[in-house]
């Protein structure tokens, strides 16, 4: 079931959007997990430098094949062994990642899907018990060069309740500058 039309630019455009070791480390993304998951990993964007991060593995998932051998080219070329590509349409199917496994889930720039729950539900189901989800999307409340459309973008207070209501405590909120922002929810 894939996600509604992110906008989501070419690479070379994507790439100038983040600083991904930085907002890393502001969603507490630390060396010290050992299992960490990312929902739509598109490029990749995350889950290379997150894997030069933590000691243990990313479980990097995506349902579109060019964006899986895309990251598989790049770590082939990198020589990262700690990655595991998973072509996956973890929405419809879920993660197939066992209960009460995970350290931390990256749901980056995926929250405006039809039902964010759903999506929730599985990383809820997914993550220890005290461990972790980053929540990172577009700003609703700035001009953005891309993203979703504004009218299926997903605010800061949306996303928060979203979470709660899926069982999360919200533990952290940031501007990720210049144009995201930042929830670390925790699995109470």
């Amino acid at each position: 079931m894939k996600v509604r039309d992110s906008g989501m630019p070419e690479e070379t455009m994507w790439s100038k959007f983040f600083d991904p070791e930085l907002i890393l480390q502001q969603m507490e993304v630390t060396p010290d997990l050992h299992s960490v998951v990312d929902l739509g990993c598109g490029f990749g964007t995350f889950s290379i430098p997150a894997s030069r991060l933590v000691k243990g593995r990313i479980h990097a998932f995506d349902m579109d094949v060019e964006m899986i051998n895309q990251l598989k080219s790049k770590m082939d070329y990198q020589g990262i062994k700690n990655i595991d590509l998973h072509l996956n349409d973890f929405i419809a199917e879920g993660s197939g990642l066992p209960d009460n496994s995970m350290d931390y889930v990256m749901l980056f720039n995926i929250l405006h899907h039809d039902n964010p729950h759903q999506i929730l539900n599985e990383v809820n189901r997914i993550l220890k018990k005290g461990a972790k989800a980053g929540i990172i999307h577009w700003r609703t409340d700035i001009p953005t060069p891309r993203g979703p459309q504004l009218d299926i973008r997903s605010t800061s207070e949306q996303c928060e309740k979203w979470a709660t209501e899926s069982g999360f405590a919200i533990s952290r909120k940031l501007i990720l500058e210049p144009y995201h922002f930042g929830l670390v929810a925790v699995k109470p």
